[in-house]
């Protein structure tokens, strides 16, 4: 990340929105700034390889569920946030990942840029490729700062998105099982 390019940046649109960049209050916003892209932005160019590559044997098991596991990105759109919970179902082919693993999995996909249903997607494919899974759902439920301080302003709407792969994509009574044990 080019900090020194991000803080001209920001130095400017200060200075294009009327500011003076160089006023008490402003004048360490642009080194903040990079300091938080940094952080907000640390998913770029990554996967979940490195998250969902230590994984245990499982004899014997059935659906694994993990809900509630809180977020926050930025919409590429807007460069705003958007928040929310994320709820992982999987079915494990004789492995099983760490919990942990699963909400690192969310940090690595919500940190940059990104739309709701790309993040979707993004956590349904790493644990169908590195975990091998039989089958996954995972729900998004967030809400977008795009949606409430500007445009229609509509703040506590609610947006939910889900994709369902293998298993629980082609077999009804799974998907119902995976939202029921979900609580949704």
């Amino acid at each position: 990340m080019d900090k020194e390019k991000i803080e001209k940046a920001v130095s400017m649109i200060i200075e294009a929105i009327g500011e003076d960049p160089n006023r008490e209050g402003l004048v360490e916003t642009p080194a903040r700034i990079s300091r938080m892209y940094e952080e907000i932005f640390s998913g770029l160019g990554k996967d979940a390889s490195e998250e969902l590559s230590k994984t245990f044997e499982l004899v014997e098991g059935g659906m694994v569920v993990e809900k509630d596991i809180s977020f926050h990105s930025m919409c590429e759109h807007h460069f705003l946030p958007f928040w929310g919970k994320v709820h992982i179902a999987y079915i494990p082919d004789q492995r099983v990942a760490g919990l942990s693993k699963l909400a690192r999995t969310v940090d690595v996909y919500s940190r940059k840029p990104q739309l709701q249903e790309r993040l979707n997607l993004e956590i349904a494919d790493a644990i169908m490729k590195f975990l091998n899974a039989k089958g996954v759902l995972v729900v998004v439920e967030a809400e977008h700062m795009c949606m409430n301080m500007r445009g229609v302003k509509k703040p506590g709407t609610s947006t939910r998105t889900y994709i369902a792969e293998g298993l629980i994509k082609t077999d009804k009574n799974l998907r119902d099982e995976a939202f029921k044990m979900m609580g949704l």
